[in-house]
């Protein structure tokens, strides 16, 4: 009998979805390369081996969704099915979704728009905006973290990148909401998912028009301007604006209610970082970055034959690497299970590394150092105010339902 016959192979069980961490550490102990039969994929849970592959990216296609030949997993409702060609259309002409040179291309056109000193410049409005949610928030004396401060917070800051009217906020909010659907389980997800991104494709076709010839300095500009360059389709623009808006929301939402969850269950690191809020709040945005991602696995296609690990895949399967296991891997980090926000070095992996490095790594860290920042500030301590927390049924992403809490000033 193989070393894994005891773990569950299904991964969306309530138990691996409520704690990735214990079984998915448990087989990278056993097997860091592992056939999953069930999903038909490779799992990579190890540090070296994820590395491995982040430096080898000519072996591994990102055309996950263009290429995809399996039917949608969970489970949809039959009704929804046809939504899938849609679906895929949308998300096949992102750029993360690109290969070389095609993607290198792409990524060009935007490039200087996230490098690290471009989005320093945006921490005194990241500030702004943080100050602004808390003084609404502080005098309630509880809170949905998710809610109320996670949410909003990155939809303000992408409205501004973007360009657009202030009072389109919600209307965006409600959008981004709705594209959260995209790495979900529910079996009716295609729906709000669909509605979605004929929104944000709608909403955003008229200030493409409007800015195709001009030379703003907003994200849409800056698309548009590599439409005009023959980098981009009309399509992909309006794509990418989509792109925008969801990785935006999703990675600091999660980073948000995580880190602040890291920090309830750790007293004793929440009382570190309000001993030096501005000092130590970048250690603590790496710590809890690296302890609960927001991001949980990454997907690719096998894109020729390659022995890893003492395994061969075939070109054409596909294999899921899982950061949050790499994260927690004790021959790279010591007390890997441990919660330390001064942790160093940190080398983990949660914006990946590369060619596909994360985009907005720089503008998240931002957002989480400043909301560490002024939470540590204003607050002297925070409990849960609900019951157990429950997490949506996503293989990609690490996103709680709720997050209610409470606190003395």
């Amino acid at each position: 009998m193989p070393a894994t016959a005891t773990l569950t192979d299904d991964l969306f069980a309530p138990e691996v979805i409520a704690d990735p961490y214990t079984y998915f550490g448990r087989l990278r102990e056993i097997e860091p390369v592992h056939w999953n039969e069930r999903f038909s994929l490779w799992l990579v849970t190890g540090y070296d081996e994820l590395v491995w592959i982040l430096r080898h990216n000519e072996l591994f296609s990102s055309a996950v969704i263009r290429d995809a030949a399996a039917p949608p997993y969970p489970p949809v409702d039959p009704a929804d099915v046809p939504l899938f060609d849609e679906i895929r259309d949308f998300r096949a002409d992102q750029l993360v979704e690109k290969d070389r040179p095609e993607h290198f291309d792409q990524r060009s056109v935007v490039h200087g728009y996230f490098t690290p000193k471009a989005m320093e410049k945006w921490r005194p409005f990241v500030r702004a905006a943080v100050e602004e949610l808390l003084d609404d928030i502080q005098p309630k004396r509880a809170m949905d973290v998710l809610t109320e401060l996670a949410a909003p917070l990155p939809v303000r800051i992408i409205a501004e990148m973007m360009g657009v009217p202030y009072e389109d906020r919600d209307r965006l909010r409600a959008m981004a909401d709705g594209i959260l659907y995209i790495n979900r389980g529910e079996p009716y997800r295609f729906r709000p998912l669909v509605e979605a991104i004929r929104g944000i494709v709608d909403y955003a076709a008229p200030l493409v028009e409007e800015r195709i010839d001009g030379d703003g300095s907003d994200f849409i500009s800056v698309l548009a301007g590599g439409e005009t360059r023959g980098v981009f389709t009309r399509h992909q623009v309006l794509v990418n604006t989509g792109l925008l808006l969801f990785a935006g929301h999703e990675t600091t939402m999660n980073l948000i209610c995580n880190g602040l969850l890291s920090f309830i269950r750790h007293p004793e690191q929440w009382e570190r970082l309000r001993a030096d809020p501005e000092g130590m709040a970048r250690l603590a945005t790496e710590e809890c970055l690296r302890y609960d991602p927001p991001v949980k696995s990454t997907q690719r296609i096998v894109a020729e034959d390659v022995d890893l690990g003492g395994r061969t895949m075939w070109k054409g399967q596909r294999i899921r690497w899982i950061m949050a296991a790499a994260n927690r891997d004790p021959t790279v980090f010591s007390r890997a299970n441990e919660f330390d926000i001064g942790r160093q070095p940190n080398p983990h992996l949660s914006f990946g590394s590369g060619i596909h490095y994360c985009l907005g790594a720089t503008l998240a860290r931002v957002e989480g150092q400043e909301v560490f920042r002024a939470l540590a500030e204003r607050f002297e301590r925070f409990e849960l105010a609900g019951g157990p927390i429950e997490y949506q049924p996503s293989l990609q992403f690490r996103s709680v339902k709720s997050l209610p809490v409470r606190w003395t000033a």
